[in-house]
């Protein structure tokens, strides 16, 4: 009798465990998987035959489209004849620097190599951009879109749309990334670019119904050009930027600069025809221009009739228009519970950046640079360096928390902090041109603008109750912007220039977010199919 109890609570036990694994395995969140080769392929978007770098035979590349908590696995053959990289612009990757796809983070992938990205898009929503990271091959192509959609029975602050369109939108060169490449590695500054794109096109069309409303997602994928966006005849409903839900406001137009991205909603609501869709470049001369067709299905008519205008005030109209876009304090975003819930304006910073971009000469050549410092990638990730303890690769006293006086120095900036840090940042452009800073791993919160320089009494102009969060804020010239960022996402994030010349010639430094715990709850485990480089091959 006692036997028979053993194997009945044994069996029942072994029941209780299946059970266990079975609900686990269908909590667990869903799988989406992607294959993608990166190949050369000629292409013409302004006219002109060139080089483009086409994932699976595709320019722009593929759009992501997936749900908040969804696991992405991405396949990634490199059959260029360049080590190449794609990095998530917006995507927290939380507890996972391992896969952001920089050189700070990650050993290229060989040409004729493979690596496979595995990710999570924990608690977000919203429109973002992927990109690839290494050299220019930016200018060649590799980019697409990446929406994040709301998991089912979590409500978003606007009537679920009839459709959407994803626009990519930047300026384009007619030189192909080798050649603008050379250009910087001579040491002269690139050309103004040739022209803008939409999807990679000058003509594009995006048919909806009279009577309906659709959402536009518009990113700006370019290199250096913001751009103004506008509808003909068309009001823009302002609903998310870049995973945060705003106040919806109307616009006639929007300044989107690079490396940002909206989304609004457009209702057709005016006679039957074709209206035009503009795109025109800002704080630029010449200002370029390119239009695609926004087409009412019962249309029979062209478009016609002048474009409409962009604004005839630069700066100050730009800046007093970033001022009005605000965190919806009452709507979700992610989560179910209301974002105005974080009260970020009542926490106190525990430290203060103060980081001034320049434009140097060093050894007779062009450098970009952050509080003197012009960033140089060792050949050893620095993620890597320190996951390792391999010496030398980088210390945490190169770059000053404030601009000094001096000369520009070549060298690799890492900014030491500690998880859960509040941190305050100064963006400090004292150039004449526009600049735009985005931090990987994270959203901030844009807090302030101004004009000439900052100053601490300037915190009295800060906006410490519905400032919106996004990854990416523009510098005006002459001027600053200020964020708070919460450093709660462990690991090594690139802070960098969205300008790409820049970056690539120094304008760019890395966050180190550290504590002394390993453990899964703060930061993941480096991933078995790491590559190695550098001074970690062997580890």
């Amino acid at each position: 009798m006692i036997m028979i109890r053993a194997v009945f609570l044994n069996l029942f036990v072994g029941a209780l465990a299946c059970l266990r694994v079975f609900l686990l395995v269908e909590a667990e969140d869903p799988y989406k998987y992607f294959t993608w080769t990166v190949i050369y392929g000629t292409i013409s978007p302004l006219g002109v035959p060139q080089q483009g770098i086409l994932i699976n035979g595709q320019f722009p590349g593929p759009r992501i489209d997936c749900v908040t908590n969804d696991n992405i696995v991405v396949n990634v053959i490199n059959k260029l004849d360049q080590p190449f990289l794609i990095t998530w612009n917006g995507v927290k990757q939380r507890k996972n620097s391992w896969q952001d796809g920089v050189l700070g983070t990650n050993c290229p992938i060989p040409p004729n190599s493979n690596y496979t990205y595995h990710f999570q898009t924990k608690d977000q929503i919203g429109t973002f951009t992927y990109f690839p990271s290494t050299l220019m091959q930016r200018a060649a192509g590799g980019f697409g879109g990446f929406n994040i959609y709301a998991r089912p029975g979590i409500s978003i602050p606007y009537p679920i749309p009839t459709d959407e369109f994803t626009l990519l939108v930047g300026d384009w060169y007619k030189a192909g990334h080798k050649a603008l490449q050379q250009t910087l590695d001579s040491g002269k500054s690139l050309p103004f670019p040739s022209g803008l794109l939409i999807n990679g096109h000058t003509s594009s069309s995006f048919t909806g119904d009279q009577g309906k409303s659709y959402m536009f997602r518009v990113s700006n994928v370019g290199l250096s050009t913001s751009i103004n966006f506008r509808i003909q005849g068309h009001r823009l409903k302002l609903v998310e930027v870049e995973g945060s839900h705003t106040v919806q406001d109307f616009y006639e137009s929007l300044d989107v600069h690079v490396g940002q991205s909206v989304a609004v909603l457009v209702t057709l609501n005016q006679p039957p025809k074709d209206y035009y869709i503009v795109a025109s470049a800002r704080f630029t001369k010449p200002i370029l221009t390119t239009t695609a067709i926004l087409h009412y299905s019962n249309s029979h008519t062209p478009a016609s009739g002048p474009l409409p205008i962009a604004p005839t005030y630069h700066i100050h109209w730009s800046m007093k228009q970033a001022r009005t876009i605000r965190w919806n304090l009452t709507a979700n975003a992610a989560r179910p519970n209301p974002q105005g819930s974080f009260h970020y304006g009542t926490i106190p910073t525990v430290r203060t950046l103060v980081l001034a971009n320049s434009k140097s000469q060093i050894n007779g050549k062009l450098r970009y640079a952050v509080n003197r410092v012009s960033y140089v990638n060792p050949t050893t990730p620095l993620k890597l360096a320190d996951y390792f303890n391999i010496p030398g690769v980088f210390n945490l006293n190169t770059i000053q928390d404030k601009p000094t006086p001096g000369p520009v120095f070549l060298g690799t900036s890492v900014v030491g902090t500690a998880l859960h840090d509040f941190v305050e940042i100064i963006f400090q452009n004292n150039e004449t041109s526009i600049q735009s800073w985005h931090l990987d791993g994270y959203d901030f919160w844009v807090v302030g603008y101004g004009n000439g320089q900052w100053i601490p009494v300037n915190r009295k102009r800060y906006n410490l109750y519905d400032a919106t969060t996004r990854h990416t804020v523009q510098v005006y010239p002459k001027s600053w912007s200020a964020i708070l960022v919460s450093l709660d996402n462990k690991g090594m994030w690139n802070l960098r220039s969205a300008i790409w010349d820049r970056r690539y010639l120094g304008q760019e430094l890395y966050v180190r977010v550290w504590n002394n715990e390993r453990s899964l709850y703060t930061e993941y485990d480096i991933p078995p199919n790491a590559l190695r480089c550098g001074k970690v091959v062997g580890h």
